[in-house]
């Protein structure tokens, strides 16, 4: 029977040595946490109003003011919160942790006497709390608020927030579900399930395993219900249409679904859930409508970024290889939602696929959304802008140039925060039997309670290959399974100097080592990042006759600022050189990537019956995470090739 196969070590048992991986961490440590809580508490002048620490004052009767920002507004300190708590257990941080109590002492003081804890219905519409679950998110905020409160249990011991999130989830499950006294319903926005599923394993209290049951189960079994809902209510939020199933996947029950539909966060977050209760539980339907999905998901509707939603209707997922460059939407927290189903589905069954697409999301997909300073972010993630057009003509508004300092639907910034400071608990693995290295991340690792110790070291991205360093206090029996990426056609493998590749087992994308390891063993991985084309299904129409470039497990990109403007009359040939190159940039070095291609020259005339002349051009890509921070200008990753 299907059960969890491997787990993440706790994020305290991982210490991050990385030279990539590092850098960002103290990004978010130092400068973008700090950020966003001045942004919440409304003290950077020029930026969007968050107002956010305020509303939670008006819930706890400490403020006049009004209630302003999104529904979901209290969703942005929760994220917050569980990135502030990582953050704590990456580095002790005195007057980050006495930020956080502040904050969770007013969350203890705008908590209702029955659990619950939602500043925009206590403060703006108390006489509509639970009315309107198809649109007003108050799930999902509980979802965020016992993630963070979990993790902060983690970081410090300390017990005041996990009462809140306690007493929360516990008005819920009394709430919702199908026995004496409940009601029926499932949320609008998924992320609860993943919450309680957290909880439970913390707690060990198996009503919470049974309402997130609950919620996935009960989704799509009544296709009318939240039709059912609008008609009871004398009220509507956003005015969604209820009908619209598909939106927030209510259109079959969960194990009969096989492709990704509607809004790719909201989808995400259920597939995630989804995953994580088939492995918990040992459901092997739902774990087969998992697989159905994740293929449906990176074969025909994922960008080579490891982008999803296609569409700013609805931030959705649309149909199989509709994925166009210049409108799409991309959202950072679909990215983010990807690594999560990701990790969830590797947990279930190791496999390199899981972690490859892991891997592509945290150096592409969700990178690109924050800016080398981490003070400027993406919401939607192109792959082509023009300045002129991006950002302003109607179809393309959402499609920024440059990234925004902060806007009104602000999920995605600390979404991306509480990523990269919980990388720890995406790099490693552990079972009975196996401990398994997903991602080249220079850490140190502890496993088998305390007994084994693992460090890794390596200088990936920029280049390939790492070492792994044994402790043990005494030799100890297992096997050690490190992922070998789709992109390396070959490697070594080395152990105490001699050679194993031959050796080992290659199962799913991970090579096995089996032996009794000892103090001071040395495995040694050697492979190359070799420069690659990569070229689209043709049924991805946008992309005929292009090609994008790759190094390892980066996306590269084109800018004006070193090819110039028009990009698209630039032309990479089949047959061109591409050298790495490592260059400096404002947050460390980075490669790049230079070729000999082609810029196509043409009259002043809108038609002609000469054809445009080509003449060399030398041309530069930087990594996609890199772009957008030298100003306004056009960029592409799809580039039209030259036979």
């Amino acid at each position: 029977m299907l059960r969890k196969v491997q787990r993440a070590p706790e994020l305290s048992d991982v210490k991050i040595t990385d030279p990539f991986w590092s850098d960002i961490q103290d990004l978010m440590r130092e400068t973008v946490i700090p950020y966003q809580a001045d942004i919440f508490e409304d003290k950077i002048p020029g930026q969007e109003k968050s107002h956010a620490i305020e509303n939670f004052k008006i819930a706890a009767g400490e403020s006049d003011e009004s209630f302003y920002g999104m529904v979901f507004q209290d969703s942005d300190v929760y994220k917050w919160l569980e990135a502030a708590s990582y953050a704590l257990e990456i580095a002790p941080d005195p007057e980050l942790e006495e930020k956080a109590d502040a904050y969770i002492d007013l969350l203890g003081r705008a908590q209702q006497e029955d659990g619950y804890l939602n500043s925009y219905f206590t403060a703006k519409e108390p006489e509509h709390r639970w009315q309107d679950l198809l649109e007003c998110h108050e799930l999902y905020c509980s979802g965020h608020m016992i993630e963070a409160a979990v993790a902060y249990f983690k970081a410090t011991g300390k017990k005041k927030f996990l009462e809140i999130a306690e007493r929360n989830a516990d008005l819920i499950c009394r709430r919702f579900g199908r026995g004496d006294g409940q009601r029926r319903g499932v949320p609008g926005h998924q992320e609860i399930e993943i919450a309680l599923l957290r909880l439970y394993r913390l707690t060990k209290n198996s009503r919470y395993l049974e309402t997130a049951k609950y919620f996935l189960d009960e989704r799509g079994t009544e296709p009318e219900y939240f039709a059912e809902e609008a008609k009871r209510r004398d009220f509507s939020h956003w005015g969604m249409d209820p009908d619209n199933r598909k939106y927030a996947q209510y259109h079959a029950p969960v194990r009969e679904q096989d492709s990704a539909e509607g809004h790719s966060v909201r989808a995400c977050y259920m597939y995630t859930a989804m995953a994580d209760l088939a492995a918990e539980t040992g459901d092997e339907a739902l774990m087969a409508a998992c697989r159905k999905i994740w293929r449906n998901i990176t074969q025909k509707r994922m960008y080579v970024t490891g982008g999803i939603g296609s569409t700013r209707y609805g931030e959705a997922f649309t149909v199989d290889y509709d994925l166009p460059n210049d409108t799409i939407y991309a959202e950072t927290c679909a990215s983010v939602a990807m690594v999560f189903f990701a990790r969830r589905m590797l947990e279930a069954e190791v496999k390199g696929e899981y972690a490859d697409i892991m891997e592509k999301e945290l150096f592409n997909g969700v990178l690109s959304g924050i800016q080398l300073d981490g003070k400027r972010f993406f919401y939607v993630n192109p792959l082509e802008v023009i300045p002129g057009i991006s950002g302003e003509l109607e179809e393309y508004k959402h499609v920024l140039p440059t990234r925004p300092g902060w806007y009104a639907c602000a999920c995605c910034p600390p979404n991306a925060a509480r990523l990269y400071t919980s990388l720890g608990r995406y790099i490693w693995g552990e079972s009975e039997t196996t401990i398994y290295a997903h991602l080249f991340v220079g850490s140190k690792a502890s496993f088998k309670d305390g007994k084994v110790t693992i460090k890794a070291e390596t200088n990936y991205p920029q280049e390939g290959g790492a070492e792994y360093l044994f402790s043990l206090k005494q030799p100890a029996p297992f096997r050690f399974a490190v992922r070998k990426p789709h992109y390396v056609k070959s490697w070594k493998i080395f152990l105490n100097g001699s050679d194993i590749t031959e050796k080992v087992e290659m199962k799913d994308g991970y090579a096995y080592i089996e032996r009794i390891w000892a103090d001071d063993d040395r495995l040694e991985l050697r492979f190359a990042l070799e420069c690659r084309r990569i070229y689209s299904n043709v049924g991805v129409r946008e992309n005929a006759g292009c090609v994008a470039l790759a190094r390892g497990p980066l996306i590269y990109a084109f800018e004006e600022a070193d090819n110039g403007p028009q990009l698209s009359a630039l032309r990479i040939p089949r047959t061109a050189e591409i050298l790495p190159e490592l260059e400096s940039g404002s947050r460390g070095a980075h490669v790049v990537l230079k070729l000999q291609g082609e810029r196509l020259k043409s009259g002043e005339a809108l038609y002609s019956d000469v054809p445009p002349a080509a003449e060399a051009a030398e041309l530069k890509a930087v990594p996609y995470y890199a772009w957008g921070n030298r100003g306004a200008g056009e960029m592409r990753v799809w580039m039209h090739e030259s036979l």
